[in-house]
């Protein structure tokens, strides 16, 4: 029996091939998703890493001694916190620093002088040397020129305490000075390098400092008075020590870590980002968890349902053969394995290959994607090789029921009825698809439980259903040509809709285009959103985050920097403030136009810029250095400051109590020894009862509007102000330059916020104005506003919140370097091609490189089972037609339906398909996380694009009309 059974195998070996390629194919979709989500693991967890921040591959452990009452760890803490991150693969560097004042030429902030381990390799020797012994300085190269020092001279400093007995900190000298001698000047190359780990030494701005700290030796440090020592052990990680194979070792070393830092000294504080890291990886990992599945479903469904079908399309041509069997009389196992056993041992060999072929052809795809990182010598998913097979021997024996019980008059017959009511599969399946499209409706689109299974089962029930409805179309339409007396289209059409399992074969063709267009809808569409999420949250071209600096110095610099207005803008992030805090977005609106990405739908870019700034402001300006105010007071117990700013800083000018009658006050602020402008007055009352009174202002300018406390008024002999002002509350009265409209314009994307706090002593009413889709950085809960405006009405001497640079695509190559040259210090750079670097690392992105194969496997899996129904039809096809000949039916007509029946075929049923997913996609796309992990609230795409998906179900067809032409050519040769 075995010996005829092979035989039968060889005599049609072609079919067996095919079925066994098939087989094949169906059992390597099977093991694919698995071994790709392997390898997608270890890409997710690899992007990840290389994109880190420092503070997430930096450790640090943190104590702080009070050398005043010796409370703190002290000599102790290097060999506890040694003892505490001695973790493998870390680089440790141990670090000190004490607060000090003499050297900088002010009390609002302290220098910091600090001892780091190694800091000579970090930092370029501008001048002089390196340390090398007690009492050795390096100075910051703009502190080194700000105060005219070089190598070789002396620097005295004092422990630093801080005062806050005025209200305001003050930092005032303790303890015994200490002189240092400057042994060289340094600059920071790097400030962002993760050697400098979480210190941030070169973060300063007005209130905080100058950004250079002054090195020393581990000597030094012992030898100097101090109030506070700061201690900090950086453990760095070198390359490779985030191996992706000790991911979780790591996290628990790091949990257990927390644990011994609180058993061993409460007070070491350790610090890392580290666990962040690993949220992220696994945030990645869940996504691609998600994505993969939902395609590898209908791909592993679609190749059952080939397997069934070509099985049970063959045995359909071998029918006869049955039949004589059957007549014969032959006992039901015999019968069974000769109508079985052909097609279960090509299913046999093709899923045998098909558990080696799967998983070589994940590593081929993902050593391509995933470079280095991808799938290596993990063999794990063969696990689910044998229950694909076993489905797929289950398939090839379900496909071959009838012909096993049908009796000897049926297996004769050579058509079918046509077909009745709807099969229980596809009930059963449109049940499904129901079930399942309304859990992930009601979830509002969560991907889990049944769920997780709609996107298959939708496009499968209506690949099925509109397969169903769409062949008797053609058959009627066969009819009418039949009528007509077209014989070559009426014969293509009857061999299509007539023939045993027409319908069947047609429904495997839509389902199988619409599995690959449904991937194409899911590759393109993330395309689009992660360029969109990109460029959008970005902002600009390149971002360059800037170390805090005032308005004033920002928007001065950058325009300096790029005085044509082609490349450059200075930005900054703000808030609304209040309850409900709205994110804002200052610009430089002048340069709008120019340098933004603006949102697609929003109104025009430069309509939007003008409408924020409709009016120019001209503050008044001092020609510096001094500054003069000639004042006129019917009172005395005021007080006057005058904000001022330049590129230098901004500063608060106090000119002192005012004197009752006319006088003139001088001061002389550091940042106008270049000329200033004057951004703000403030007048406020001294002692403890009201004051009423009035001013004359003269050489302060003229155009001013008043805060609510205050009535102004112009006369010949200068500005009129008549104050009321109540010391117990602390009542001021401000004026701005005129000229910035009340209420302040925005442009706001949600809902505009009704005014800003924070920005002045009063909140800032505002007007939203124009209304867009999102806001450039922010998303779509935010509002854009001029920075000069801003920069006008805002009070004090504070830096500009997240100030910014942003760049245009023509930005020059040496673009930091002239900003650098204006006085701007740079503490990131990034922009939309980082951040698009960054998606495209992560887990929905990677993911998304199964759908890619699992496109091509549906169409092989097409191809292959309409290659094996050509193979079964020829030979009957060639009977008719000859037959057909020989009755008198012209070349022509007998050419057509031989050569057009099956690209015809394939061609509706590629159309068909991509509409099928086209449809699938709007029901299911939705909910499916494309745009990576938390994405930003912005106006992504939601469809693919149509030229894309034209030029998409072109290279579907492709293969398939290949195989229908040379099929349909075979068949016209044979018939002659």
């Amino acid at each position: 029996m075995m010996t005829l059974v092979l035989a039968m195998v060889w005599h049609r070996r072609g079919q067996a091939v095919t079925l066994a390629l098939l087989a094949l194919l169906a059992v390597a979709a099977a093991v694919a998703a698995p071994a790709y989500l392997v390898a997608a693991d270890r890409a997710v967890a690899a992007g990840q890493i290389a994109t880190a921040s420092t503070g997430e591959l930096t450790l640090t452990v943190r104590a702080t001694q009070d050398n005043q009452t010796r409370e703190g760890p002290g000599d102790d803490f290097a060999d506890l916190g040694g003892t505490l991150i001695a973790l493998p693969g870390f680089t440790y560097y141990y670090s000190a620093e004490t607060p000090t004042v003499g050297l900088e030429k002010t009390d609002r902030y302290p220098s910091r002088l600090v001892f780091r381990q190694d800091v000579c390799a970090h930092v370029r020797i501008v001048a002089g040397r390196c340390l090398f012994g007690e009492g050795d300085a390096l100075l910051g190269e703009q502190t080194a020129k700000r105060y005219g020092l070089a190598p070789g001279d002396d620097v005295t400093l004092s422990a630093a305490t801080m005062d806050t007995s005025g209200g305001t900190p003050r930092f005032t000298a303790a303890g015994r000075p200490k002189t240092l001698i400057v042994a060289g000047v340094y600059r920071a190359v790097r400030p962002a390098e993760t050697y400098w780990g979480r210190q941030g030494y070169f973060v300063g701005g007005p209130e905080i400092g100058s950004g250079e700290p002054v090195f020393t030796t581990a000597m030094t440090l012992p030898a100097t008075d101090r109030t506070t020592t700061s201690m900090a052990i950086d453990g760095i990680a070198a390359p490779g020590t985030l191996d992706i194979g000790r991911l979780d070792a790591l996290r628990t070393e790091l949990n257990q870590l927390d644990r011994a830092a609180a058993d061993l000294d409460q007070t070491l504080q350790i610090e890392t980002d580290i666990p962040r890291l690993l949220d992220r990886i696994d945030e990645g990992r869940a996504a691609a968890r998600l994505l993969v599945p939902v395609l590898a479903v209908p791909l592993v469904l679609l190749a059952c349902f080939s397997i069934h079908l070509t099985v049970g399309y063959g045995t359909q041509g071998r029918q006869s053969e049955l039949a004589v069997v059957a007549l014969r009389g032959a006992r039901w196992w015999s019968r069974w394995w000769l109508a079985t056993g052909e097609s279960l041992i090509a299913v046999l060999a093709g899923a045998l290959l098909g558990c080696l072929a799967g998983q070589l052809l994940t590593n081929a795809v993902t050593a391509v994607r995933f470079p280095g990182v991808g799938q290596t010598a993990d063999w794990s998913s063969l696990r689910y090789a044998p229950v694909a097979a076993l489905i797929a021997l289950l398939a090839a024996v379900a496909a071959q029921r009838r012909q096993l019980t049908r009796q000897v008059a049926g297996l004769l017959r050579r058509t079918t009825a046509p077909a009745g009511r709807a099969p229980f599969g596809e009930a059963v399946l449109l049940v499904l698809a129901l079930l399942a499209g309304g859990q992930l409706f009601l979830t509002h689109g969560s991907l889990t439980g049944i769920g997780l299974f709609a996107p298959a089962f939708v496009l499968l029930t209506l690949a099925l259903l509109v397969s169903r409805a769409l062949l008797p179309l053609l058959g009627r339409a066969a009819a009418r040509a039949l009528h007509r007396g077209r014989l070559g289209p009426a014969l293509a059409g009857l061999q299509l809709t007539r023939r045993p399992g027409a319908a069947r074969l047609f429904a495997l063709l839509v389902a199988a285009a619409a599995v690959a267009g449904y991937a194409g809808c899911a590759v393109d569409t993330a395309v689009r959103g992660r360029d969109t999420q990109a460029r959008l949250s970005a902002g600009a071209e390149r971002v360059l985050t800037v170390e805090p600096v005032s308005g004033r110095q920002l928007l001065a610099a950058v325009r300096a920097a790029d005085p044509e207005r082609r490349w450059a803008m200075a930005a900054a992030q703000i808030s609304s403030g209040g309850e409900h805090p709205v994110p804002g977005l200052a610009v430089d609106t002048e340069r709008l136009a120019r340098v933004a990405i603006w949102p697609a739908g929003a109104p025009s870019v430069t309509a939007v810029a003008n409408r924020l700034r409709p009016e120019r402001v001209t503050p008044t300006e001092v020609a510096g250095p001094a500054l003069a105010a000639d004042v006129t007071s019917s009172v005395g117990r005021l007080r006057l400051t005058v904000t001022v700013s330049s590129v230098a800083g901004e500063a608060v000018a106090d000119l002192g109590e005012l004197r009752q009658g006319r006088s003139t006050y001088r001061t002389q602020p550091d940042v106008c020894r270049a000329g200033c402008r004057i951004n703000s007055l403030e007048i406020s009352a001294t002692g403890r009862d009201r004051v009423a009174g009035r001013l004359v202002l003269r050489g302060l300018g003229n155009q001013w509007l008043v805060s609510e406390r205050g009535k102004l008024s112009e006369a010949p002999e200068g500005i009129t102000l008549d104050v009321d002002l109540a010391p117990e509350y602390a009542e001021t009265v401000r004026l701005r330059p005129a000229g910035v409209p009340d209420p302040l314009p925005v442009a706001y994307a949600g809902e505009a916020p009704v005014a800003i706090t924070g920005l002045a002593d009063e909140p800032v009413p505002v007007a939203g104005v124009v209304a867009l889709p999102a806001v450039p950085s922010l998303g779509r809960d935010a509002f854009l506003v001029d920075l000069g405006y801003v920069g006008l009405l805002g009070s004090g001497t504070g830096s500009v919140p997240r100030a910014q640079v942003w760049l245009s695509a023509a930005a020059p190559a040496d673009a930091v370097e002239r900003l650098t040259a204006e006085g701007l210090t740079f503490a990131d750079d990034t922009g939309a091609a980082a951040i698009r670097a960054r998606l495209d690392r992560q887990g929905p992105a990677l993911s998304l490189g199964f759908y890619l194969l699992a496109a091509g496997l549906a169409t092989l899996l097409g191809v292959g089972a309409l290659v094996l129904t050509v193979t079964v039809d020829r030979g009957r096809r060639t009977e008719d037609l000859v037959a057909l000949r020989a009755q008198g039916l012209r070349r022509g007509p007998a050419g057509q339906a031989t050569f057009w029946t099956y690209p015809v075929l394939v061609t509706a049923a590629v159309v068909t398909g991509v509409l099928v997913a086209l449809v699938g996609w709007w029901v299911t796309g939705w909910a499916l996380p494309l745009a990576g992990v938390h994405p930003p609230d912005l106006p992504l795409p939601g469809s693919p694009r149509a030229g894309v998906l034209l030029w998409w179900t072109a290279a579907i067809l492709l293969p398939y009309l290949l195989a229908a032409v040379l099929g349909g050519r075979d068949l016209r040769r044979r018939i002659g």
